[in-house]
């Protein structure tokens, strides 16, 4: 890559840097301007059109960069399962809230912006959530526990909770560090974290004894006339 290329691409990131950073501090990414994205990294607004038709192009790739992320995160999960099926549920969610930990940001977009105002952004994050949802599913059947679950809807429907599960377990994790005072962060995040073993037991105890009930027809059940 040349230097100029190189440059090029710096100041492409900077902008979605800089609109990932506007858009999680308090506004939704619909409330923010091309002024401001461009004020923040020291830009004249007309050079915002060397990288981006408009703000739904750059909010498209906030939302794949997002993705992205979200998706090597639950893939490392994934893998604590596979590869180490002794591990405890308190290691894998001390691994999560590091990663929600280092880059919050990431988080907070995704799960800001799927019910905000932009239509284009939100479609594009349920379309990548769903994009999620059946990965997880996928890597849901390498796991030992699992192998007795013969229908991949019920392990979508699964992925589908525990996706949803991540999500707020995110948010609440996030808040402490806002709402919560040091002296008493350390106990509220380890108070949440047993809550959060507790949930995933309980699902998982269900999991290891489901089987999908066999449907009876009124022709293969005549005694109900």
């Amino acid at each position: 890559m040349s230097i100029r290329e190189e440059r090029k691409q710096q100041s492409r990131q900077a902008l979605l840097n800089a609109a990932l950073q506007l858009s999680t501090s308090g506004r939704s990414f619909s409330q923010i301007s091309l002024r401001e994205v461009t004020r923040q990294v020291g830009l004249v607004p007309t050079a915002f059109y060397r990288h981006f038709s408009d703000l739904d192009e750059l909010g498209l790739e906030l939302v794949d960069q997002a993705a992205l992320h979200i998706k090597n995160v639950l893939t490392q999960l994934g893998q604590s399962y596979v590869y180490r099926p002794h591990a405890t549920i308190e290691h894998s969610l001390d691994l999560f809230f590091d990663a929600v930990e280092q880059h919050p940001e990431q988080w907070i977009f995704l799960i800001g912006e799927r019910w905000g105002g932009s239509t284009l952004v939100r479609k594009a994050i349920e379309r990548e959530i769903t994009f999620l949802i059946d990965d997880f599913a996928y890597a849901l059947t390498r796991i030992e526990s699992m192998q007795h679950i013969r229908d991949s809807k019920d392990l979508n429907v699964l992925a589908n909770i525990l996706m949803n599960a991540s999500f707020n377990w995110a948010m609440r994790w996030m808040g402490f560090s806002r709402d919560v005072p040091s002296v008493q962060l350390q106990q509220q995040q380890h108070d949440f974290k047993m809550q959060t073993v507790v949930q995933i037991q309980l699902m998982f105890r269900g999991i290891s004894n489901w089987h999908r009930p066999a449907i009876q027809t009124e022709q293969a059940n005549p005694t109900l006339h």
